[in-house]
C-alpha cells in the first residue's frame, strides 16, 4: 500500500515555484497609475486643491422646418479656476465630424470592401461612405467679443482654437460671442448620435438635437486642454456650467429639453399647463399632458408660425433637446430619497402603444435603482424621447429606439430592448453627467459603468423579460475569441476594436463579478457609492475610481484592475486532477489495506478507480511527527489529529490557468448522495503560481464529480474542462464491459 507522510502544512494550498509561472499578475499597479499630488490623492478622492472650470452658455436657436436647417448664436463665459494663465480657449466643434472630407471619414480605412463583393447592405455602404455627398459640419459665421471686435481663431477639423486679446489669468472670466448655422443630418439614412427622422406617411418630421453649439473644451489637472478630435467613436469631455437657452420652432411644435420651462403660458395650452401641474403631483402613474388624438391632429393640419420656448439648467455639462408636432406628452413624479424629479417622455404615435405603457415606467425605475446605488438624482427632470436611431444620452434627456411593429403588436424580445436602451440612456445623467468622466479617452468610464448598474436595473424590475446583456456569461464569446481582434478595456475608443464589449459589457461583467463574487455586495455597493459621492459634479480619472474601490472597501484589487483592464486574457481555469486521501487508523485490518491497494479490472470500483480517484478506495497515508525541512516544528499530538480526521475525506485538486486571467476559484462538489455543496477560494490562491495550483478540501461525504464556476458566475470560456471527472467518452471501465467482462 502506498503511504504517504502528512505534516501540518501538507492542508494548505500546494504551489508550484519558478519564474516560468510569474506573469506579475498580483504586482501592484504602482507607476501605472498616476502620481498622487494635492489635486487627486492616493485615496482616490480628490485632493485639497482640487479644481475644475466652469462654462455658462446663453444659446438661441431657430429650427427651420422646411429645410431642416438649425441657425444659432452664443454668448460663452469661461470661468479659471486653474492656477495657470490662459492665452487661448479650444473649442469643440463636433458637426464637423460629418464635413465632407472630414478627418473621421479619411481615417475610417478599416471598413473596406471585400475581394470579389457582390452585395453590399446598404446600411454598410453608408456607414462606410457617411456623408458623401452631404453638406454637414458647422458654417461658423462669427467669433467675437462681447462688443462684437472680431477674435482670430483657426478650425482644425472638429476643434477651434480662439486666440485671447490677453491671458486669463487664475480667478478670471472672460465672455465671447459665437454665431454659426448647419443643416440637420437625416438619422435614418446618415445615421449619428442627433438629426431628424422624417415620416412619409404623413409628412411630418421628430428632430433629436444635439451637438449643436461649438462647446468648450475641458482644461483640467490632467491633461491641460482635452483637444483629441472627434472621430466618431469617443464622445464627449465637457465643462460644468449653467445654461439659458432660446429654442424657435414650429408654432404646434412640443419641445423637450435640458432643463426647467421658463414660460410655459407662452408656449403651452391651459389644458396642457392643467395636466403638467398634475403630473408634478402623480407619483403611481404618468399623466399624459399631450395625448395622441391631439398629436394626431396637428399632424393632419401642420401650422407655419413660430414659438420661442425658453429653458433654464444649472450645474450641467451639456445640452439638447428633441422637437416634433409629432409628440405624444406624457409625465410622472418620482421619489428618490432626497428629491422628487419629474419623469417624462416624448413619442410619436408609431411609439405606441408600448412607448405609453413603458418608458415613463422605465425612467422611473432607472432614477430609483440608480440613486439608491450612487447619489440621489439630484435634477429636476429625466426625458425619455423616442427616436429610430441609436440611443444617445444628454444631461436630463436621452434619445432611444424600441418601436413596435407598423400595426402597434410587440413581443417580449421588442419589450426588453426598448425598456433597456432607456433604462441605459437614462442612466447614463450618472455617469457621465453627473460623475463627469472623460469620454473621449476612457469610454468604459461611462458605458462600462452605465452597463453594469443597467444590469442590475434590469435584474430588479424586469425579471421576467428575455434580457441577457453585461453578465459574466454573456461576454464568454467574445473573451474566448482570437486576441489579434481584440483590446484591453484601457484603451482609447477609436483604438478599440470591438467597442461593444471593450466599453460596455466587458466592464460591466467584470463589475459583476466584482461585486457578486470577489468583494461581496455589502463591501462593494458602499466603495462604489463613495465614488459616486466622491466624484459627483467633478471629473474623475480611471485611477480615482481604482483607488476609490479600494480605498472604501479595504480589498486589494491591483490583481483585478491589472487582468481585467489592461490585459485581453480570458478565465479558462482546467479541473485536471483529483486525488483521494484518507487517514490510516491504527486499527485498520490487513486485508482492507491489500484491497485497497489491489486494483483490477475484475472489480467494477477498481476498474473505476484506474480512470478517476474518485471511484474505488481513497489513498491512505500515517501520521508523522511535524518536522518540516529537517526542522522540528514543536510538539503535536499525532492521535488528536487522527482522530481529528478519522474518517474524512481529503480531495487534492489541481487547478490549471489556461486562459492567463487569475480569478477566485469556486468549485462545486457533488456527493455520492446526490446533495452539493460549493465552496469559494480567493483569487490570492494563484499569488506563488500563476498557471498552477493545488489545494486540499476535507469532505465528511464521499464526492461523485466536481465542477468550477457552476453558476456560470466567472466567464469561463471553456466549460468542457471545467469538470472532474472528464465527460469524454467510455471509461475503462465501460470498454472492459464490452469486451465481455463481469
Amino acid at each position: 500500500m502506498k503511504r504517504i507522510a502528512l505534516v501540518l502544512a501538507f492542508l494548505t494550498p500546494i504551489m508550484l515555484y519558478g519564474q516560468e509561472n510569474w506573469g506579475k499578475k498580483f504586482e501592484q499597479l504602482g507607476t501605472t497609475l498616476p502620481t498622487p499630488n494635492e489635486y487627486r490623492t492616493g485615496s482616490g478622492a480628490p485632493g485639497p486643491d482640487y479644481w475644475q472650470q466652469k462654462v455658462d452658455y446663453k444659446i438661441a436657436v431657430e429650427l427651420n422646418d422646411d429645410n431642416q436647417r438649425l441657425t444659432g448664436s452664443e454668448t460663452i463665459t469661461y470661468y479659471n479656476n486653474s492656477p495657470t494663465t490662459l492665452n487661448y480657449f479650444w473649442v469643440q466643434l463636433d458637426q464637423n465630424v460629418r464635413q465632407k472630407n472630414s478627418m473621421g471619414a479619411r481615417a475610417n480605412g478599416s471598413q473596406a470592401l471585400r475581394p470579389n463583393t457582390s452585395q453590399v447592405n446598404a446600411k454598410s455602404l453608408q456607414s462606410m461612405l457617411r456623408d458623401h455627398d452631404y453638406d454637414g459640419g458647422f458654417k461658423i459665421q462669427s467669433v467675437t467679443d462681447n462688443s462684437g471686435k472680431p477674435l482670430p481663431h483657426v478650425i482644425n477639423n472638429t476643434m477651434m482654437r480662439v486666440d485671447l486679446p490677453a491671458g486669463v489669468k487664475s480667478g478670471e472670466s472672460y465672455s465671447f460671442k459665437v454665431s454659426w448655422w448647419y443643416n440637420v443630418n437625416d438619422r435614418g439614412l446618415l445615421g449619428g448620435r442627433s438629426g431628424y427622422e422624417y415620416f412619409k406617411e404623413d409628412g411630418n418630421y421628430l428632430y433629436t438635437i444635439a451637438q449643436f453649439y461649438p462647446r468648450m473644451a475641458v482644461y483640467d489637472d490632467v491633461n491641460g486642454w482635452q483637444n483629441k478630435q472627434f472621430l466618431g467613436s469617443g464622445e464627449f469631455a465637457l465643462s460644468f456650467g449653467d445654461f439659458e437657452v432660446e429654442i424657435t420652432v414650429p408654432e404646434d411644435h412640443v419641445v423637450g429639453a435640458t432643463g426647467v420651462l421658463q414660460n410655459p403660458q407662452a408656449v403651452l395650452s391651459r389644458t396642457e399647463r392643467q395636466r403638467f401641474d398634475q403630473a408634478k403631483k402623480s407619483f403611481d402613474k404618468p399623466v399624459i399632458i399631450v395625448t395622441q388624438a391631439e398629436a394626431e391632429a396637428k399632424e393632419k393640419n401642420p401650422k407655419k408660425g413660430k414659438k420661442t420656448w425658453k429653458f433654464k439648467a444649472e450645474n450641467v455639462r451639456d445640452y439638447a433637446f428633441a422637437s416634433s408636432r409629432k409628440f405624444i406628452w406624457d409625465a410622472q413624479s418620482v421619489k428618490t430619497g432626497t428629491t422628487t424629479p419629474l419623469a417624462m417622455s416624448y413619442y410619436p404615435k408609431e411609439g405606441n402603444p408600448l412607448w405609453e405603457r413603458e418608458s415613463t415606467k422605465a425612467v422611473v425605475n432607472t432614477l430609483i435603482n440608480y440613486s439608491e446605488m450612487t447619489i440621489d438624482y439630484p435634477y429636476p427632470v429625466a426625458i425619455s424621447v423616442h427616436a429610430a436611431s441609436i440611443g444617445m444620452e444628454y444631461p436630463m434627456i436621452c434619445f432611444n429606439f424600441g418601436r413596435p411593429r407598423p400595426d402597434g403588436s410587440y413581443d417580449d424580445n421588442i419589450k426588453t430592448r426598448m425598456v433597456y436602451v432607456i433604462v441605459h440612456e437614462v442612466g447614463h445623467n450618472f455617469f457621465p453627467m453627473i460623475v463627469n468622466s472623460d469620454e473621449r479617452q476612457w469610454a468604459w468610464m461611462d458605458e462600462g459603468l452605465d452597463s453594469f448598474l443597467e444590469y442590475l436595473t434590469m435584474h430588479r424590475f424586469y425579471e421576467d423579460l428575455p434580457y441577457n446583456s453585461n453578465s459574466p456569461a454573456a461576454i464568454k464569446n467574445y473573451m474566448k475569441g482570437s486576441q489579434d481582434f481584440m483590446r484591453p478595456i484601457m484603451t482609447n475608443p477609436e483604438q478599440s476594436l470591438q467597442l461593444g464589449p471593450e466599453a460596455y459589457s466587458k466592464p460591466s461583467a467584470a463589475l459583476v463579478i466584482l461585486r457578486e463574487t470577489v468583494m461581496g455586495p455589502e463591501l462593494f455597493d458602499a466603495a462604489f457609492k463613495e465614488y459616486a459621492r466622491r466624484w459627483a459634479f467633478k471629473h474623475p480619472k480611471p485611477g480615482d475610481f481604482f483607488r476609490t474601490m479600494e480605498d472604501a472597501s479595504g480589498v486589494d484589487l491591483d490583481w483585478f484592475w491589472r487582468g481585467w483592464f489592461y490585459s485581453v486574457d480570458n478565465v479558462d481555469v482546467e479541473v485536471s486532477d483529483v486525488k483521494w486521501f484518507r487517514v490510516k487508523q491504527e486499527n485498520q485490518s490487513i486485508e482492507k489495506q491489500v484491497t485497497a491497494a489491489e486494483g483490477t479490472l475484475g472489480n467494477e470500483q477498481s476498474a473505476q478507480n484506474a480512470d478517476n480517484p474518485l471511484y474505488g478506495e481513497p489513498q491512505e497515508f500515517e501520521i508523522t511527527d511535524a518536522q518540516q525541512g529537517g526542522e522540528f516544528r514543536g510538539e503535536i499530538d499525532n492521535d488528536a489529529v487522527r482522530q481529528r480526521f478519522a474518517g474524512k475525506n481529503i480531495y487534492q485538486v489541481r487547478f490549471e490557468n489556461k486562459g492567463g486571467l487569475v480569478m477566485p476559484i469556486v468549485v462545486e462538489f457533488t456527493y455520492k448522495d446526490g446533495t452539493k455543496e460549493i465552496e469559494k477560494l480567493p483569487a490570492e490562491i494563484w499569488r506563488r503560481n500563476e498557471k498552477t495550483v493545488s489545494h486540499m478540501f476535507v469532505k465528511d461525504k464521499e464526492v461523485a464529480s466536481i465542477k468550477f464556476d457552476p453558476n456560470n458566475e466567472l466567464a469561463d470560456t471553456n466549460s468542457e474542462n471545467d469538470v472532474f471527472p472528464k465527460n469524454s467518452g467510455d471509461s475503462r471501465f465501460d470498454k472492459f464491459k464490452k469486451k465481455g467482462g463481469n
